[in-house]
């Protein structure tokens, strides 16, 4: 082989090993004593207090940190940041949550934007035939893999006797969704707004995870952060808890204000945010707190078991490693400091 040739795989195996140091290194700027001087947070635009904080510009102006956002289309692909520590603070649902636990990222589950209700639904296209549960088996069924709406159709299949294998199921993400619901390529999708919204123009609702949480199968939506990052800068993440709590008193409290902010986010009309937010509960810090320190942890642990048992993942955890990875200490700090 010729020097020149030498050389060259030389540069490119040296260029390779730069980028995965700087990989490595994390999304996070750092001073000496390992304070993190920038953080840079992954959302996936859902209707809860984010929004309102992104709206606000509150991120930026109260963190005291210099601020990135980024948008995700899946919680799959905020664990995929998260592992590579490209960000410091993520978005997920309780689903992709768990799926962080169950590989071992190295995490913290620090607060729950919503509980979710019909926000997401199990949609049949008009003219599919499709009426109810059973009626899917032989049917193309589209939904994102590993997020709260892929767990919530599979426990409602399961609730009904309903065989998934008779079902082609496939692997979308929600633009995705759409694009191929508008081609005539799928006869019903799982999945949440906006594309949801688009889907009820020309389908029907056959059942959405308010009717299955009232049978148990509860989800909610997350933020879960990389323990290296919280551990040096415990005051942004709980400083980033008393911002969602403020924009939790908004949504609750101001409804039409609420609906303006994230209507101006999400560039949707004010009254179908006004009836997306109708579609979650949105928590206190009590009632957080209440979530975090007793019952989240099982939810997390019932969903890998199920994803377990539908071999999506091999194993899971036992429910001391989940609740060692699920936390209130930083929204008992930001409501000690309202």
């Amino acid at each position: 082989m010729k020097k020149s040739a030498l050389k060259f795989i030389s540069l490119v195996a040296a260029i390779a090993v730069a980028a995965v140091s700087l990989v490595a290194c994390g999304s996070s700027n750092t001073t000496e004593d390992g304070k993190a001087t920038k953080v840079t947070i992954g959302t996936l635009d859902l209707i809860n207090g984010d929004l309102i904080a992104q709206y606000e510009k509150w991120y930026e102006k109260e963190l005291g940190i210099d601020v990135n956002i980024i948008k995700f289309d899946s919680g799959k692909d905020i664990n995929s940041a998260i592992a590579s520590g490209s960000i410091d603070i993520g978005q997920e649902g309780s689903s992709p949550a768990a799926l962080a636990i169950s590989n071992d990222l190295d995490i913290q589950v620090f607060w729950i934007g919503d509980i979710i209700g019909s926000a997401e639904t199990l949609v049949a296209k008009n003219g599919s035939g499709i009426k109810k549960l059973s009626d899917l088996e032989g049917k193309k069924v589209g939904t994102p893999f590993a997020s709260t709406a892929h767990y919530s159709l599979l426990n409602a299949l399961k609730l009904e006797g309903v065989d998934v294998n008779k079902i082609e199921l496939l692997d979308l993400q929600p633009d995705d969704i759409y694009a191929a619901w508008t081609r005539g390529d799928l006869d019903a999708a799982y999945v949440w707004h906006p594309v949801l919204g688009k889907l009820l123009a020309d389908g029907t609702a056959i059942t959405d995870s308010e009717q299955l949480a009232k049978k148990g199968v509860v989800t909610a939506d997350t933020n879960i952060v990389r323990r290296e990052f919280a551990e040096a800068n415990p005051d942004v993440v709980s400083k980033f808890v008393e911002l969602q709590l403020k924009a939790n008193d908004i949504i609750n409290n101001d409804s039409d204000k609420a609906a303006k902010e994230i209507a101006s986010v999400l560039e949707i009309e004010e009254k179908d945010a006004a009836e997306q937010i109708q579609q979650f509960s949105y928590l206190t810090s009590d009632e957080e707190i209440d979530y975090l320190d007793n019952s989240f942890a099982q939810t997390l642990k019932d969903t890998a078991d199920f994803l377990v048992e539908q071999k999506s993942i091999k194993s899971a955890p036992d429910l001391k490693t989940f609740q060692s990875k699920v936390t209130s200490e930083y929204v008992k700090k930001a409501a000690a400091s309202k």
